[in-house]
């Protein structure tokens, strides 16, 4: 799987210092070869999913500071529906002005193109991608008063009560679902999926307890593990993660599963190459920021100092990668 390289499981703090250093130089450069006017006015920066999850934290918290180093306002807009392709597609069809971008992420270009009937764009050719801000695992969390409390139960329940035990995720064809997906066959037990329009309706039921559990990115859930309000049953990542030492992985409960999401920064195809340079400049910057830095940290993301093109590629490759793994599950939805 793409998600499982060197960069993904070298140390956080010494990524995050060559970053801060490389950053540092960059503005200078982006700025010399100039984008014109741009920004001529507020940037509309789309988030495909509701308010509360993964997706939404990484977009507020790096438009926040897009707008101190522009000089214009970032205004975050939800759109969310059909695993994040409504929102990534009204994207892809605005004017390629980079007024408008988009939170782009494994959901969004990777996973739903292939599980959605009736996708609209390409998720390499209709879009410029412009920086990856951060990759990090995902989290199997429980409701505290759900009768299964580990990994270990919650796959004796489901063999019990085989079709009977579900789970939630923020929406058909995201990491999570897949996730879903690969434990049910690698276990051996059927398991229902529960779709929400986002990560944050999802917790929201998790902890009323209308729903047993849910498969989350950690920077999503992290706030709710700590609170209490949910139990972290399992992560995904190979190792255990630093922010969550005591979350055990799948692999050290006997279960195969290694997978990692991934968050960036996308606009229209045709963007110009001045704007797209300048955007990536203030991206990696940002991300470089000791304040953002240490929030990417606590949430247990992981900041990549990536340019544009590697960017692209990357995107690229994670499609090539997903489409066969989601034909093989069966998943489809309309």
């Amino acid at each position: 799987m793409t998600g499982e390289t060197a960069a993904i499981r070298a140390p956080l703090r010494r990524r995050t210092l060559l970053a801060a250093a490389a950053a540092a130089s960059i503005p200078v450069r982006a700025h010399a070869q100039g984008a014109g006017a741009w920004p001529n006015g507020p940037i509309r920066f789309v988030v495909p999913f509701a308010p509360g999850g993964t997706t939404d934290i990484m977009a507020r918290l790096v438009g926040e500071r897009l707008q101190a180093r522009l000089g214009v306002p970032v205004v975050v807009e939800n759109r969310a529906g059909a695993g994040a392709t409504v929102g990534s597609q009204m994207v892809a069809s605005a004017p390629p002005d980079g007024q408008t971008i988009v939170m782009s992420n494994i959901a969004s270009h990777a996973i739903s193109p292939s599980v959605y009937r009736g996708v609209r764009y390409d998720p390499v050719k209709d879009f410029a991608h412009i920086a990856m801000v951060t990759v990090n695992p995902s989290v199997m969390v429980a409701n505290p008063k759900f009768e299964a409390q580990s990994l270990a139960e919650y796959i004796a329940l489901a063999k019990a009560r085989p079709g009977q035990v579900n789970y939630a995720t923020s929406g058909a064809g995201s990491s999570n679902h897949m996730i879903g997906v690969r434990l049910g066959l690698a276990a051996g037990i059927e398991l229902v999926h529960v779709p929400y329009r986002g990560a944050g309706p999802a917790m929201t039921d998790v902890i009323a307890g209308v729903v047993g559990v849910m498969f989350d990115s950690l920077p999503s859930a992290s706030s709710h593990i700590r609170a209490g309000s949910v139990k972290a049953l399992a992560v995904s990542s190979e190792e255990r993660n630093p922010a969550f030492p005591d979350v055990p992985t799948f692999r050290e409960q006997g279960v195969d599963i290694v997978s990692y999401s991934w968050f960036g920064i996308s606009a229209p195809a045709g963007t110009p190459a001045a704007i797209v340079e300048r955007l990536n400049a203030e991206t990696r910057a940002s991300i470089a920021e000791p304040a953002v830095a240490a929030r990417l940290d606590e949430l247990g993301g992981s900041p990549r100092d990536w340019s544009a093109a590697e960017f692209t590629a990357f995107v690229a490759k994670e499609y090539e990668t997903w489409a066969p793994v989601v034909k093989a599950s069966g998943a489809s939805a309309q």
